[in-house]
């Protein structure tokens, strides 16, 4: 445990230290696009915080190759399957961050630097079935597997990554809990074939950690694609080398049968494969995007302000609420798994999951039910929790010497329609850019003109 603790703090703390001479650079390099439609930022903010993850991950897989017991982490190709990958889709995410390429060509490139971590031998050679035990794939089988997979979660994490600190953080948290899992099986089972899966998801939660105090609201560095992809690629990897190299039977010795081993690793084997449970937020805003906009007649790549995040927001969640909504919902979910695959049997889990899913649903929907003050305190709470007043009430109370219509929280009559706020984006290149400011009230009535590629 000790060197992976080390290997998380090296690869935190070289991500970190870079993110700042990063974000100069980038401000020099001109890679700090004009506020879009869909944008909740303000302000035009640097990207290429990819660079400064990516740089982040070599120091992690430097480190522990001089590590004594990850050392033999090397003896596969694992390691160096995911450094060739992540450096061809890091050059594809800088290249868009910068000039904003189309949206085929990263497909097309994501597909490429799937197809590379296969040739290297980082792919899914066989799947593990309830009810049927161990099935082996051909290797055109394991090859698609593979590469959808590797597609699949790179464009989920993309697409996710719409607020600042959201993508980051899901994925650590996605690393935390894939990590607990890998680690039991590689110490608890003495599995070595779970070591690389272990590397990986240590090094992922250091880029995220790293990354995460420069990416904060309000943000003053984006990730941009080079690093949302970069992420989802070595999650995929990750979950590429524990969910289809390692054999149950090997599990077979401490579960009692093959059938027994493969259910005892269900809970979390199949949601790693379509990405269902680590990263399941980022996956159901990934189908509900492509069903949206090919419902519209839109191309599945058109961007718009439909993801989760936006629809948080305009149910009334502030920035930093609406990023600790999906944190919590991301947490759930992976550790709930988690906890499921290691007692299945225990009741108490289901509940807790259950009870802690009605609390969630309580946070999220609270913006609809405000409290309301009785009107002998209305003068001692802020204006949101103070009840409407019909028009004679208004006038009364505005006749009174020194009342405003500000300090009871009125503007027009409750008859009259308010007029939608109006956001004025800041143009690139001006001076004092440092980051994205906070997004205060939105009007419900948002802009959903056609936007660019994403963030």
């Amino acid at each position: 445990m000790r060197e992976y603790l080390l290997t998380l703090c090296i690869t935190a703390a070289v991500t970190y230290l870079l993110t700042g001479p990063v974000r100069k650079f980038a401000i020099v390099a001109g890679a700090m696009p004009e506020i879009r439609a869909r944008d909740v930022h303000r302000e035009p903010t640097p990207r290429l915080g990819g660079i400064a993850m990516f740089f982040g991950l070599c120091a992690g897989l430097l480190v522990a190759d001089h590590l004594t017991n990850l050392s033999e982490v090397y003896e596969s190709n694992e390691p160096r399957a995911l450094l060739s990958g992540a450096a061809l889709i890091w050059l594809i995410g800088v290249l868009d961050d910068k000039f904003e390429i189309d949206a085929l060509i990263k497909l097309g490139g994501q597909m490429i630097a799937a197809g590379v971590m296969v040739m290297q031998g980082l792919t899914i050679l066989w799947l593990p079935i309830p009810g049927v035990g161990n099935v082996a794939v051909t290797q055109w089988q394991g090859t698609l597997l593979t590469v959808a997979l590797v597609v699949i979660t790179i464009n989920a994490v993309n697409f996710v990554d719409g607020l600042d600190g959201l993508a980051a953080g899901m994925v650590c948290i996605a690393a935390a809990a894939f990590f607990m899992y890998a680690y039991r099986m590689w110490y608890g089972h003495s599995i070595e074939a779970a070591a690389p899966a272990t590397l990986f998801a240590a090094v992922l939660m250091g880029m995220c950690l790293g990354f995460l105090p420069h990416n904060m609201h309000p943000a003053r560095i984006f990730m941009g694609d080079s690093g949302s992809m970069l992420i989802g690629l070595v999650l995929a990897a990750g979950a590429i080398s524990v969910t289809g190299q390692i054999d149950p039977d090997a599990m077979s010795l401490f579960a009692g049968s093959e059938k027994e081993a493969v259910h005892q690793m269900v809970p979390v084997y199949i949601p790693l494969l379509m990405p269902l449970t680590i990263i399941a937020i980022p996956a159901a805003d990934l189908i509900l995007a492509i069903v949206r906009r090919t419902w519209r007649g839109q191309s599945p790549f058109a961007a718009d302000r439909g993801h989760l995040h936006h629809r948080l927001l305009e149910i009334g969640h502030s920035h930093s609420r609406a990023v600790l909504i999906m944190y919590f919902w991301s947490a759930l979910i992976g550790f709930g798994a988690l906890a499921y695959s290691v007692h299945s049997a225990s009741m108490w889990i289901v509940l807790g999951v259950v009870a802690l899913s009605a609390v969630g649903l309580v946070l999220l929907l609270l913006p609809r039910f405000t409290p309301r003050a009785p009107r002998w305190a209305e003068r001692f709470v802020p204006p949101r929790y103070r009840r409407r007043r019909r028009r004679g009430e208004e006038t009364d109370l505005l006749s009174a010497p020194g009342a405003s219509s500000a300090a009871y929280g009125m503007g027009a009559a409750d008859d009259e329609p308010r007029q939608p706020e109006t956001r004025t984006p800041v143009a690139a290149g001006v001076s004092r850019v440092n980051g994205a400011t906070a997004v205060g009230g939105r009007s419900r009535a948002l802009d959903r003109r056609k936007a660019g590629s994403s963030r």
